[in-house]
């Protein structure tokens, strides 16, 4: 039985099972019966059949049909040749379209097709989808949560990159929330899930990642509509005229007749340059293609040629992927150097390789002294901080504002002289409490500040002084520090990278509104304010590029008018998005644009022609109806 059969209930009665009893199968019975389980979303996306009415049955395709029945009743068959040019318009959209189908069908953030329930005191294994509202779910290391839970009984870490954009470790106590789509990285826990099916973050995420844009069209499509438009309401008329004074006032035969009607009707309509449209973005497709980037969706090479914006994060695409440690700059005269270097080293040895910066770390810090810890808690998205337990003493290693809080005053020409610098500078430093994963509250005594640095692309400034030169904006849109970001973006050429701002201090939809119209970087942003950035733009009147590489980036991607994600980065991101970057390289873009733009004004130049062709079949058509003459040319 499918699920749309079943009427789900808004406001069930919830059941507050034991986690080590869990749900009973009456209950689990009458969850599946009120449409309450976890069965994946269907796909938005349109169905074959209305791909193919789409393409196939329209008003222009109609008017060709009955003008070849037509030609084919008089037998007037060589007159037929214009039938090949509209059924290879016809097919040409129905591939595209069932490629895109295809794509977007593909797209899954969840891939957890088993879990483990407790059902009637008995722990069995369930298939995902079969899971129900109230379920007791056991995660694991390595599982992936299949619906949003809250934790009953266990402790866990968990990667919530979906939701933060980094793949950092939050701890997760009894009370706390799973967001569906994390990974359980450490430790195991008993969970009540909360939303299932299409309730679930994950799922409107996917929905959302799968839905096309309808009525979506390039520029060239739109400007060839409005003339195709206004062909639709004038052959009518004029073909009605035509045939009556051919056949009932020049008397002439009915196949001449019928010719003369049909010429002077095809003539008006530019359906070679539709053909020629899409030609042409196919080839380009290719030609991209052999150049390691991938085109989900051609219309996508000409918007690009158009766009005045282009939102890019600072990882990955102006820096390299790798973080490295570039300097140790000590904030206490207690400690030695030898003293923190083995601090560090111990630090960095307790905890997990998680990371890019922990990495970094490890990397750079190997001469531990000994110490033992005897607790860790890895980075938190959410409070900026790690932290490592001794024997004696605690440590936290994190971003300053959320570490030394208040105490930052004191320290802040240091932190902003290595910010300008281009570093992402952490406070290391012992703290006066126990450190449990949430917000610091007791005093931290910093030890020393770490220097951390992403090498600058060579290919950087190049890039963008090109787009500098072809009016292209950039905005620049990442997590870190602004002054870090800012310094960075200067570093790479990135014209008014002076102008930046703290994204948590853009709390309304005004505040973004002039923000995205002033600012050129954006530090400390968060995954829906990318999206609020790029709408936001968009409303302004710009045509606006998002480059994304996470999951995190999906909802950013759809709403941009050309999206392009890096093959390195997720696969939903590059499924999501309309061009992917094979060797994620940014240094193709302007190949890219430069394609587009060389398509755009091949279009143009041939456009014009095929204008002229109509324009003058129009005007024969008028004087043969002025002069009372059959239409001179043939079809």
């Amino acid at each position: 039985m499918k699920t749309s059969e079943f009427r789900e209930v808004t406001d069930p009665e919830r059941f507050k099972a034991d986690p080590d009893e869990g749900l009973s199968a009456s209950q689990v019975r009458q969850r599946i019966a009120e449409g309450l389980d976890n069965k994946p979303v269907e796909s938005p996306s349109k169905t074959v059949k209305e791909i193919l009415a789409d393409n196939i049955f329209t008003y222009f395709n109609l008017i060709f049909v009955i003008l070849s029945v037509l030609l084919i009743v008089v037998g007037s068959y060589r007159d037929l040749t214009f039938m090949p040019v509209i059924i290879a318009n016809a097919l040409i959209g129905i591939i595209q379209e069932l490629r895109s189908k295809s794509v977007l069908d593909k797209i899954t953030v969840l891939n957890a097709p088993v879990s483990t329930a407790v059902r009637d005191g008995q722990v069995i294994s369930v298939p995902s989808k079969d899971l129900v509202l109230d379920d007791i779910v056991i995660f694991k290391a390595g599982n992936q949560i299949c619906a949003d839970a809250i934790v009953v009984d266990g402790n866990v870490s968990v990667n919530e990159s979906l939701l933060t954009g980094e793949s950092d470790e939050i701890t997760k106590k009894p009370g706390d929330t799973l967001m569906s789509g994390s990974y359980i990285v450490s430790g195991s826990c008993r969970a009540r899930l909360e939303k299932v099916g299409r309730h679930s973050y994950i799922s409107r995420l996917t929905l959302q990642a799968k839905k096309s844009k309808k009525g979506e069209q390039s520029e060239m499509i739109r400007s060839l509509n409005k003339i195709v438009k206004f062909a639709g309401v004038a052959i009518i008329p004029i073909g009605i005229i035509l045939f009556y004074q051919a056949y009932y006032v020049n008397h002439y035969n009915v196949k001449e007749s019928v010719q003369s009607m049909v010429a002077a009707v095809i003539g008006m309509i530019p359906e070679g340059l539709f053909l020629l449209a899409s030609v042409s973005l196919v080839i380009s497709a290719m030609k991209l293609a052999i150049n390691k980037v991938l085109v989900h969706d051609m219309k996508c090479i000409e918007t690009l040629a158009r766009v005045d914006v282009l939102c890019v994060d600072k990882t990955g695409t102006i820096t390299q992927n790798e973080m490295t440690v570039a300097d140790v700059v000590s904030a206490s005269d207690d400690y030695a150097d030898d003293v923190i270097q083995g601090l560090l080293s111990d630090f960095a040895a307790a905890q997990e390789s998680d990371n890019q910066t922990t990495t970094a770390m490890k990397g750079h810090f190997h001469r531990p002294a000994g110490r033992t810890a005897i607790s860790t808690t890895g980075f938190s998205s959410e409070f900026k901080y790690s932290s490592v337990t001794f024997e004696r003493e605690a440590f936290v290693l994190g971003a300053p504002e959320f570490v030394l809080k208040d105490d930052i005053r004191e320290f802040k020409s240091v932190i902003d002289s290595y910010s300008r610098k281009g570093y992402r500078v952490l406070v290391f430093g012992r703290y006066r409490g126990i450190p449990d994963g949430k917000a610091l509250t007791a005093p931290v005594e910093p030890v020393c500040f770490v220097m951390m640095s992403n090498p600058i692309r060579e290919n950087a400034p190049e890039t963008f002084k090109y787009f500098a030169e072809q009016g292209v904006e950039i905005k620049v849109i990442s997590g870190d520090n602004p002054v870090t970001v800012s310094e960075v973006a200067k570093q790479a050429g990135i014209r008014n990278a002076g102008e930046y701002v703290d994204a948590t201090t853009l709390t309304t939809d005004d505040a973004i509104k002039d923000a995205v119209r002033k600012y050129t970087v954006f530090g400390r942003v968060t995954p829906e304010q990318k999206r609020k950035f790029v709408r936001a733009l968009k409303k302004a009147g710009k045509t606006v590029a998002m480059t994304g590489d996470g999951v995190n980036d999906v909802l950013a991607l759809k709403d941009a008018d050309c999206s392009v994600a890096m093959a390195s980065g997720s696969d939903v991101a590059a499924q999501a998005a309309q061009l992917v970057l094979l060797e994620s390289d940014f240094s193709r873009m302007p190949d890219v644009v430069a394609e587009g733009r060389k398509v755009v004004n091949n279009l143009e130049r041939s456009g014009s022609l095929f204008i002229v062709k109509n324009i003058f079949s129009l005007i024969i058509a008028i004087l043969s109806i002025c002069f009372g003459m059959k239409y001179p040319l043939m079809p």
